[in-house]
């Protein structure tokens, strides 16, 4: 049985996300400082949002899970969006690095990016329209 596009997409995608969550762990130091600091408590965001990613990391890897997972982080993204924007807005430095305007609009864009693989993944858009046959 060949692996569809959704499949493939979903496992490196998925990869990405276990690996990106996998660091919250591992570095947890170069996370907390985005955190907004409205939220309060952030490393207790780092390592909840590291879990989360590990968790919907693997859910988008499986085709039973996909389409839910996919949903999940798609909600996922657009919420911790609020940390790029912390960063933005108050030019925090990630993992040392402050970004330029052209830093942060790229990563705008590879968020939204992101989101419409998310929405694909879970099915929401780019599928077929299958309509169904009069019941006689």
């Amino acid at each position: 049985m060949p692996i569809t596009l959704r499949t493939l997409v979903g496992i490196i995608l998925g990869a990405c996300m276990i690996r990106i969550g996998s660091d919250h762990f591992i570095r947890p130091e170069m996370f907390d400082p985005i955190v907004p600091g409205y939220l309060g408590f952030p490393r207790f965001w780092t390592l909840s949002s590291g879990v989360i990613e590990i968790v919907l990391g693997i859910g988008i890897m499986l085709p039973f899970y996909r389409r839910l997972a996919a949903r999940c982080l798609t909600a996922f993204l657009g919420f911790v969006y609020l940390a790029n924007l912390n960063m933005w807005l108050n030019d925090v430095p990630f993992d040392g690095i402050l970004l330029s305007f052209n830093g942060h609009i790229i990563r705008l864009f590879v968020q939204l990016i992101l989101i419409c693989i998310c929405l694909w993944l879970a099915e929401l858009v780019g599928r077929k329209n299958v309509k169904s046959k009069p019941m006689a």
